[in-house]
């Protein structure tokens, strides 16, 4: 128990001083093997990590829909969203906040990442709120939370790796997403709508659109609906696993940019390489959660805290919701996918031996990633679009952002109270 104490107090002194978090849990997890078991074992430790997580056949599910997401991204998917979406609701108050937070559910179908779909949505969706004199806190406020949907909404790289790192069946945690997706897509949409009934000017209505120019629209993305239908409908369906659902979805969306003629020899070069940055950042990342959970499950904390917890008198939703404010606490502090890795080997074995679903737990996990992503001060997607979006402090997007983070944390609860909205839709699968 002490020598996982002293391992997590290095990690956070570590990032302190401006150790990049990958390098700080490998680090620590190596040397705090190498202090308890010998150099050798933990040599042979960390190049073994190193080895299955590069070879790891479920893995490959990662890149395929990085690519998948970067592909329809270039065909220029989010602008064809965005506008099929404000044709149907941008006639109201508020209409292109509510359209953005449309567009972003639907761009997460196919994305998986939280601040790919945020960067997308900045450069789509801030020029027409900003000319149609939407106030800058509102417009980039839903922005950032609507982001957040990318990683809820199936496929989600957070839940692949969590269904890896924890061996959780990765359909049934796309599954889960779906209702939690979509309710938080629908509360994001009540707080634009209580925000322009307090304040009409911050979000005044545009031109209200025929049922031609609607469903001109809608005939625009089409071809990705399909692709998104068969993708998940085939994983839900037991038709094929998900890595094989993310080979169809990569090899479905070149030939979707193919067919829009957006796919230019620069066009594919920029894709492969910004598709292999990202899977890089995010194997360092894993490679390192590795090696320290390999160092922490060494150590007895798991099971100490787990006896703990038992012997404590605490009902077992209570130690959850525990957990979940600490995830909370961490996210406006840390890196959010460094800050689930961290905990994941000490928290995971004591909601399983509480007796809890992992799939329900992973929607929790997601959830709470959500809320850091947009949580000052360190929240990514804020920083994200501080960095696209010109003339718009910091400031004036940390105001824009609470009542969102209020409001997602409202669907934290109703997740917490009511696991069979995560599970409902799990349990028809095989």
């Amino acid at each position: 128990m002490i020598e996982a104490l002293i391992g997590f107090a290095c990690v956070f002194a570590l990032a302190l001083m401006r150790v990049p978090l990958a390098f700080a849990m490998g680090l620590v997890g190596f040397v705090g093997l190498g202090v308890l078991r010998g150099w050798p074992p933990s040599m042979a430790n960390a190049a073994q990590v190193v080895y299955d997580t590069g070879f790891a056949y479920t893995l490959s599910v990662v890149p395929l829909f990085i690519l998948m997401g970067n592909f329809v991204a270039r065909a220029g998917l989010a602008h064809e969203l965005f506008r099929a979406a404000y044709t149907f609701v941008g006639h109201v108050r508020g209409g292109l906040a509510h359209a953005t937070v449309i567009a972003c559910a639907g761009f997460g179908a196919i994305c998986g990442s939280s601040i790919a779909t945020a960067a997308t949505m900045a450069k789509v969706a801030y020029p027409p709120m900003k000319k149609l004199g939407y106030a800058d806190h509102m417009s980039t406020g839903v922005i950032a939370a609507g982001g957040t949907l990318g990683i809820m909404i199936p496929p989600s790289t957070i839940m692949v790796i969590y269904g890896i790192v924890t061996e959780t069946n990765i359909g049934k945690l796309f599954a889960a997403g779906i209702l939690p997706g979509l309710m938080c897509a629908g509360l994001l949409m009540l707080g634009v709508a209580w925000q322009t009934w307090r304040d009409p000017t911050a979000g005044p209505a545009g031109e209200r659109t025929s049922w031609r120019e609607r469903w001109a629209a809608l005939r625009g993305i089409w071809g990705v609906a399909v692709l998104v239908m068969v993708v998940l409908g085939g994983i839900y369906g037991g038709v094929f696993t998900a890595t094989e659902g993310a080979g169809i979805g990569a090899s479905g969306a070149f030939f979707f940019a193919l067919a829009r003629r957006t796919l230019t020899w620069k066009v594919l070069l920029e894709v492969l390489v910004e598709s292999a940055r990202t899977t890089a950042m995010l194997f360092t990342i894993l490679i390192a959660a590795m090696l320290f959970s390999s160092f922490v499950n060494f150590t007895s904390m798991p099971a100490d805290l787990k006896d703990w917890i038992l012997h404590a008198g605490l009902s077992p939703l209570m130690v959850v919701g525990a957990m979940m404010v600490i995830y909370i606490l961490l996210g406006t502090i840390m890196e959010e996918l460094s800050m689930v890795l961290l905990t994941i080997p000490v928290f995971f074995p004591i909601v399983t031996g509480l007796g809890f679903d992992p799939v329900w737990f992973g929607v929790l996990i997601v959830l709470v990633v959500q809320i850091g992503l947009i949580s000052p001060p360190v929240g990514m997607n804020l920083f994200v679009l501080n960095a696209l979006i010109k003339g718009v402090g910091l400031k004036r997007i940390f105001q824009g952002v609470w009542l969102h983070v209020l409001l997602l944390s409202v669907a934290l609860f109703i997740v917490l109270e009511v696991p069979q909205l995560a599970l409902w839709l799990p349990s028809f699968m095989k």
